[in-house]
C-alpha cells in the first residue's frame, strides 16, 4: 500500500514538472502568434484584448461556481491592473523589440519583488535580498550600456515596456502572496479581466487600431489563442501547488531557452555578446532567489 502510495507522490511531481516546463514553453513562444497576428494587420492591443477576452469567458464558464462563492476583494482590482500592465507590456515589447532582449529585462521581476516585499509585506531586506538587488542592476546596467551617452538607458520603448511588464508582474506576484485566501481561479479571471479592461481603455484613448482580423484564420488563431491563455495558467497553477517554489523558478527559466532558440529560428533575431553576459548574471539572480527560497528560515 505504501509502494502504491509512493509512487502515486512521484507520479504527480512529475506531472506537475512536465506542467511547469509546459507552461515555460507556452510563454516561450506566446509572442509569435501576435507577430502573425500583426503582420495580419491586428493591432498588437485589439489581438491581446480580444485573446484574453475569448480566456476570461472560457474560464468563468469553467469556474463560475468558485468565482461566485469568492468574496469581493480590493485586492483583486489591484491584482486585475497589475495583471493587465504585464500582460500587455509584455505583448507589446515582443512585438516591437527583440524577443530575449524583452524577456531577459522582463526577468528582472526578482529585483523588483524584494522590493516591493519590503514595501507591501514589511520582509526585512537582509544580505541576500541585497545580493539580489546588486546582480539584478549589474546585469541591467551591462544590457542596457548606451556606449553614446556613457550610462545605461533603455535603448527603446520595447525596453521600457519590458521593465515595466516586469515590475508588474512582480507586483501581481507580491499581491497574491499577500492574498492568500482568495482562490487561484479568481485570482487568474481577475488577471483576465485586467488584461481587457486596460486593453480597451488604450483603445478608447487612442492608442492602437479598432481594426478586427478578416481572415476566418486570423480568427481561428485568436480563438486558439484564447484556449492556449487559459491553458497555460491552469497547467501553471497546478505545477506551483505541487513543486517546491525554488525548483518551480529554476524550472520556469528553461522559457529563455525556448524564447532564445524560437526568436533565433522565428525572427531571426540574436543577442550581442555583452546583451548575453548582462542577462547571464540577471538569470544568475533568479537562480539565487531560488536558492534563498529553498534555505530555511533562520
Amino acid at each position: 500500500m505504501q509502494t502504491a502510495a509512493a509512487a502515486a507522490v512521484v507520479a504527480e511531481s512529475r506531472t506537475a514538472v512536465a506542467a511547469l516546463l509546459g507552461g515555460a514553453l507556452i510563454w516561450g513562444l506566446i509572442w509569435y502568434p501576435y507577430r502573425i497576428l500583426r503582420d495580419g494587420g491586428v493591432d498588437g492591443v485589439v489581438a491581446s484584448t480580444a485573446s484574453y477576452a475569448l480566456a476570461f469567458a472560457l474560464g468563468w464558464f469553467c469556474w463560475r461556481p468558485r468565482w461566485r462563492r469568492s468574496a469581493p476583494s480590493w485586492t483583486l482590482l489591484w491584482l486585475a491592473l497589475a495583471a493587465g500592465t504585464c500582460n500587455l507590456g509584455y505583448v507589446l515589447a515582443t512585438l516591437n523589440g527583440e524577443v530575449m532582449r524583452v524577456l531577459l529585462l522582463f526577468y528582472l521581476a526578482p529585483l523588483w519583488t524584494v522590493l516591493l516585499s519590503r514595501l507591501l509585506l514589511d520582509e526585512r531586506l537582509d544580505a541576500g535580498g541585497a545580493l539580489v538587488i546588486g546582480l539584478s542592476l549589474a546585469g541591467a546596467a551591462i544590457m542596457l550600456w548606451q556606449p553614446r551617452l556613457g550610462l545605461p538607458a533603455p535603448q527603446d520603448a520595447a525596453d521600457w515596456l519590458g521593465l515595466l511588464a516586469g515590475l508588474a508582474f512582480a507586483l501581481f506576484n507580491v499581491l497574491s502572496r499577500r492574498a492568500r485566501q482568495l482562490s487561484s481561479e479568481s485570482k487568474v479571471l481577475a488577471a483576465f479581466a485586467g488584461v481587457v479592461a486596460m486593453g480597451l481603455l488604450l483603445l478608447l484613448a487612442g492608442a492602437g487600431s479598432w481594426r478586427l482580423p478578416t481572415d476566418p484564420a486570423l480568427w481561428l488563431l485568436l480563438a486558439l489563442l484564447g484556449g492556449v491563455l487559459l491553458l497555460a495558467n491552469v497547467i501553471v497553477q497546478f505545477g506551483l501547488a505541487r513543486v517546491a517554489a525554488n525548483r518551480a523558478i529554476v524550472i520556469m527559466l528553461s522559457e529563455l531557452a525556448v524564447a532564445a532558440l524560437a526568436a533565433w529560428l522565428l525572427a531571426d533575431e540574436a543577442l550581442a555578446p555583452r546583451e548575453w553576459f548582462g542577462g547571464a548574471i540577471i538569470i544568475a539572480a533568479s537562480l539565487f532567489t531560488a536558492r534563498r527560497a529553498a534555505a530555511p528560515p533562520a
